[in-house]
């Protein structure tokens, strides 16, 4: 029975997201209530069974073959459901301020909460069929979110979003149909289904399929040079670009690839080969375009579109070292990125919600009117530059650890890439911290009498985000715990 509840928590929020256009709420108070009961049960679901596991799996169909959509908690899956689950009814509260003054709200709500059950489904699929499932199920449902606002600018972003997507599923898609007809199985085991001799041509296209499904499912994490649809996502509500840019669509991309590495093709057969040079080569790139970017970028959201690029591409470069300790930083990266990330834009979200002001050289002295967006940005700030006692510092230094650690030439040049990657972080983020609480002198604060914190259903998501930063910096030890026992196989 306990087996059952992993399908159910992912159908749950699909099923009654598609009632919520249908409903005839008298107030919208009472959308607002069932939309968070819906999210908020469903989370407590989540990690109902998520400290008391089951150990088996569900089959939900089966085709032919070994062929079939199914369902399993292990390790891997009771990270990326567990951050989910935690982050959702927080950006959810967030949303209902935000949108308020948007049109198609129910809509907007729907596709929402849908995405909610659909992201659950690629954690917790049971085998390589059943994420790619999801995976393209994602893509449906989240276009119309980048979609909502209808302009010119949202149906552009969405043809290049939907685009980039459909076409990096096609490279994933061929990666599939390698380890479903040469693999030992198509589930995710620990250690991959794929080995020497694999295939009857030889390793060496074996190594190229995985090339080509990295970057495939690679698009979704931004990597160069399938990386321009998310900065142009940005023109979505801001609830819709933080879950892009830092929870679902973003980390469904991290995830499905950790899959891919660690449990289908394996990395007792990739290490040390051409494939991992090179995927190694593009994370590292990647990294230090992203942020090059961002020092360039005027536009608040964009900025940080180009920050979340260069900061997937830890989580893959911790991925492409190929080693246990990799895997660690990897996934430390995934979770503190996501809390780090959603806090910066909930945090930009509140600034164009209240004021209407999109460009950082227009936040000139926001800090003194916005005190509590503005101080929880700055901690986020530090964060992201990995500060010691935050949570970027905790993810970074043991993706450092473990380039060193490797052995590998390319990896050593890794770590000068974080290093830079630091330096330019402090850039793009300080500036907007200074120019919020530091104005030139002579600055006119009755130009900016209309700018004031917004209410609670934002700022309390913000400042618990803002706690979780602070309490993974300083006591990461039993999560780091959980990654070390998953990247050794066990849990």
């Amino acid at each position: 029975m306990s087996e059952v509840m992993l399908f159910i928590i992912v159908l749950i929020p699909v099923l009654w997201s598609i009632l919520i256009p249908m409903l005839p709420f008298k107030k919208r108070s009472h959308m607002m209530i069932l939309i968070e009961a819906i999210v908020l049960i469903n989370s407590i679901l989540v990690w109902t069974i998520l400290w008391n596991r089951p150990e088996g799996t569900f089959t939900l169909l089966k085709f032919t073959g070994d062929l079939s959509v199914t369902f399993r908690l292990d390790g891997m899956a009771c990270v990326f459901a567990g951050l989910v689950s935690v982050l959702w009814p927080l950006a959810t509260l967030y949303s209902f301020e935000y949108m308020k003054h948007e049109n198609h709200e129910k809509v907007f709500f729907m596709f929402y909460t849908m995405t909610y059950g659909v992201t659950l489904g690629i954690a917790m699929s049971g085998n390589i069929l059943t994420m790619y499932f999801f995976y393209e199920l994602l893509t449906l449902v989240t276009t119309p979110l980048v979609l909502h606002t209808l302009t010119r600018e949202a149906i552009l972003a969405s043809r290049t979003y939907l685009y980039y997507s459909l076409g990096g599923a096609a490279f994933a898609f061929i990666g599939m149909i390698f380890v479903v007809v040469y693999g030992d199985s198509i589930d995710f085991i620990y250690g991959g289904v794929l080995h020497a001799g694999s295939y009857p041509g030889g390793d060496q296209v074996l190594l190229l399929i995985y090339v080509l499904a990295f970057m495939g499912f690679g698009v979704k994490a931004a990597i160069c040079p399938f990386n321009s649809w998310l900065p142009k996502a940005g023109v979505a509500p801001t609830p819709v670009t933080a879950l892009l840019h830092a929870v679902a669509v973003v980390k469904s991309g991290a995830f499905a690839i950790i899959r891919l590495t660690y449990y289908s093709f394996g990395v007792d057969f990739l290490r040390g080969t051409w494939a991992q040079y090179v995927v190694m080569a593009i994370t590292m790139f990647t990294i230090i375009y992203g942020c090059s970017m961002a020092v360039k970028e005027r536009h608040i959201k964009r900025r940080l579109a180009y920050s979340t690029i260069s900061n997937l591409s830890y989580i893959l470069f911790g991925v492409t070292i190929m080693t246990p300790l990799g895997l660690v930083g990897a996934l430390a990266h995934l979770t503190a990125h996501a809390i780090m990330k959603i806090c910066s834009f909930f945090c930009a979200g509140a600034v164009i919600y209240k004021t209407g002001r999109n460009y950082i050289y227009e936040l000139d002295g926001f800090g003194r009117r916005m005190p509590k967006i503005f101080g929880i940005f700055t901690i986020s700030a530090f964060a992201l530059m990995g500060v010691p006692g935050l949570a970027g510092f905790i993810s970074k230094y043991y993706l450092a650890s473990a380039a060193v650690e490797s052995g590998n030439t390319l990896a050593y040049f890794g770590v000068g890439a974080i290093l830079i990657s630091a330096i330019l972080t402090a850039i793009y983020m300080l500036t907007i911290v200074v120019r919020a609480f530091f104005p030139q002198a002579g600055f006119d604060y009755h130009t900016i009498d209309d700018v004031r914190d917004p209410n609670w259903m934002m700022v309390l998501p913000l400042m618990l985000f803002c706690i979780g930063m602070l309490v993974y910096g300083v006591y990461s030890q039993p999560l780091i715990d959980l990654f070390t026992e998953i990247a050794n196989g066990g849990f």
